[in-house]
């Protein structure tokens, strides 16, 4: 499968992958996401069930706190 992550071209060897699927075989380990695949929010209870499949544009952004 091919995706756009975070604008850049990604290569997976499978068909189609679950957001959490994604997150491990990337080393996402941050807290605090905001997650969207084709300009759709995807929550948090939804990353076991939502499927990128190939051709999808992913965003993955960390909120960092502070100040």
């Amino acid at each position: 499968m091919n995706i756009i992550l975070n604008n850049n071209p990604e290569s997976f060897d499978k068909d189609e992958m679950s957001i959490s699927e994604i997150l491990v075989s990337k080393n996402y380990v941050f807290k605090m996401l905001v997650i969207k695949v084709n300009d759709k929010i995807i929550r948090k209870n939804e990353y076991e069930t939502a499927i990128v499949k190939d051709g999808d544009h992913v965003v993955i952004l960390h909120l960092v706190s502070g100040g």
